[in-house]
């Protein structure tokens, strides 16, 4: 008498579960190693994106503008011998400017 199979879990779709009883033991075993190599890299994945998100949080100025993209820079205009902070991105083949305010000579 043959020991009984696993059960599969509940939220495993049934076409899943019958495509994977029809497979042999040598089959089971590639796929096995094919899904637990696709659940490391996407769980690496996960954790860069994370990472990514994280530090887009810590660069993004608090002062950012709604209209201003997150990719913008600051840099700084001189206009009749006036420096002005100007938000700048880029869009396409185009630079885009937006004026932020003006410089302060004690710095």
């Amino acid at each position: 008498m043959f020991p009984k199979p696993p059960t599969p879990p509940e939220d495993l779709p049934t076409e899943i579960v019958d495509r994977l009883n029809s497979y042999s033991p040598t089959r089971l075993r590639y796929v096995a190693r094919y899904a637990e190599a696709l659940a490391s890299h996407k769980a690496r994945g996960a954790e860069l994106d994370k990472e990514s998100a994280d530090d887009e949080d810590k660069e993004q100025p608090d002062d950012l503008p709604d209209d201003v993209p997150a990719k913008a820079t600051i840099t700084v205009k001189e206009i009749n011998n006036n420096r002005y902070y100007y938000w700048q991105w880029r869009e396409g083949e185009s630079v885009k400017s937006r004026y932020k305010g003006p410089v302060d000579s004690d710095e």
